[in-house]
């Protein structure tokens, strides 16, 4: 799996600008800043308030060298017998859309984008091409080999729990590295030698700035949700962190939607990208059910009390972490095995929230947007927006914690009469039809939606949502190393 040759076109006119194409002259760029005011295309002058319609997706690459055709069954891609011998174990033949478009390419060394909503399987899209293309090179100390970019603590978790068992098929060292947890350790790890890095910006430039590690060895580079990290503010970090890594080394970009900011990394790191999208530029999903309820102020927290109390586990997104706090304070009064998720909490604090949640002990998880993003939980099929989302990426990416994998879900969204008008707008803004409905708690049409019934009314503690303390699980979930290699160290 030698890395093809890369050959940088001439720019088009679509793609030159003041970034200019490819990798050349890439210092002496610096990316467009976040916050100014967009302007009216007819008068120059700053538009006021909300923009009307959702921000327009730029024109995507031409690719020049042909891609590689898809592919009906793992088997029948170059990469390490004992890759698909895992597949097989986890009960995985048949490729998803987005994987069986993008592995051939990835895994021969192309440059990709890939657009596809969260859920459409996009972590093994990349991690079986970094991991096949890694597998037989050991790092040096503090010099990893492949590095994986996420926004989110709980999307970095989440993509080294789906990368474990193949990295360790491959004897292939992985670690996590996010705040929250003890720099100290996540150096020591970085000492020892990791072939995988799995990373937020943040604590990854921390850790270079400490010379605990560097990137001039990263040949495999990912960027995972590479619009949330321009919604959050990253830019500059993404864009400070890849132009560390060896220039010719490969990009794997993948993005829900591809808007501005995100076509400036694809402009300035991809040279020559295999295009592939599964999804509408919006992100809806055909098996994915939206529903608006409209309530009275005065109804809405017994219409959300009686939802909780639904058969079956539920996600609920609020804007603040005290409004989290005291709704979760209130389901657990009445009954309602409810956990509070939110950024105000320690890292440990929100990993059994998370475990709590995943294994059943709770049924609903009461979260601000920090779960919006890569939270996967098996057999979750209603999502509720107890607080509308501010913009319509939002509510997308709220509603891609259910109907995951080809499974089937339903998104709730609340919503005041004041709040009517801009709820419509955001549909519209996402392309979604909701069916809409007038909601007065304890009606069956309530029932009928979303399965809400009375609560218990015995009251509980936040105890009772928590599994049992297990000694050394926090630590073995943000490493992951083959076992011989874990009693050497």
């Amino acid at each position: 799996m030698n890395r093809t040759a890369r050959t940088t076109a001439a720019p088009s006119p679509s793609r030159s600008g003041a970034l200019g194409s490819g990798r050349d002259g890439r210092r002496s760029q610096g990316i467009a800043r976040r916050g100014g005011p967009s302007r009216s295309a007819k008068t120059g002058h700053p538009r006021q308030g909300r923009a009307t319609g959702a921000p327009r997706e730029f024109a995507l690459p031409v690719t020049h060298t042909p891609p590689l055709p898809a592919v009906e069954t793992f088997a029948g891609l170059d990469m390490p017998e004992r890759l698909k011998t895992t597949l097989r174990a986890h009960g995985m033949s048949a490729p998803f859309p987005i994987q069986a478009a993008t592995l051939p390419n990835a895994l021969a060394g192309r440059d990709v984008l890939g657009r596809g909503r969260t859920g459409s399987g996009k972590t093994l899209a990349f991690g079986l091409a970094l991991l096949a293309r890694t597998a037989g090179q050991r790092a040096e100390p503090r010099s990893p080999l492949a590095l994986v970019l996420v926004p989110t603590r709980e999307l970095a978790q989440q993509v080294t729990a789906a990368l474990t068992p193949y990295a360790r098929a491959l004897r292939l060292r992985l670690t996590t590295v996010v705040g929250g947890m003890s720099i100290g350790r996540q150096a020591r790890d970085l000492q020892s030698g990791s072939e995988v890095v799995v990373a937020t910006p943040g604590r990854l430039k921390d850790l270079i700035e400490r010379g605990d590690c560097r990137l001039d060895r990263v040949a495999v580079t990912v960027l995972d949700e590479a619009d949330q990290m321009a919604d959050m503010g990253f830019m500059p970090q993404v864009t400070h962190l890849l132009d560390q890594v060896r220039p010719e080394g490969q990009r794997l970009l993948f993005s829900a939607t591809l808007d501005r900011n995100v076509d400036l990394l694809v402009r300035r790191y991809l040279t020559d990208p295999v295009v592939h999208s599964v999804d509408p530029s919006a992100g809806a999903v055909t098996s994915m059910e939206h529903h608006l309820l409209h309530v009275q102020g005065a109804d809405k927290h017994a219409t959300t009390t009686r939802i909780a109390a639904r058969d079956g586990r539920v996600i609920m997104f609020l804007d603040t972490k005290h409004a989290v706090d005291r709704l979760t304070r209130d389901l657990l009064a009445v009954g309602v095995r409810a956990s509070a998720l939110h950024g105000g909490k320690s890292q440990s604090q929100r990993t059994r929230t998370l475990a709590g949640f995943k294994s059943g002990h709770a049924n609903v998880l009461v979260a601000t947007n920090v779960a919006a993003r890569g939270i996967h939980v098996d057999n979750l099929d209603l999502v509720v927006n107890v607080d509308p989302p501010s913009d319509h990426k939002d509510y997308l990416h709220r509603g891609g914690r259910t109907a995951r994998a080809g499974e089937s879900g339903t998104v709730v969204t609340l919503v005041l009469p004041g709040q009517r008008r801009s709820m419509n707008r955001l549909m519209s803004d996402a392309d979604i039809t909701a069916q809409e409905t007038r909601i007065h708690p304890g009606e069956a049409d309530l029932s009928r939606i979303t399965g809400a019934q009375a609560p218990s009314g015995i009251a509980l503690t936040a105890a009772d949502t928590q599994p049992p303390e297990r000694t050394g699980t926090v630590r073995q979930s943000r490493r992951s190393r083959p076992a011989r290699q874990r009693r050497r160290s």
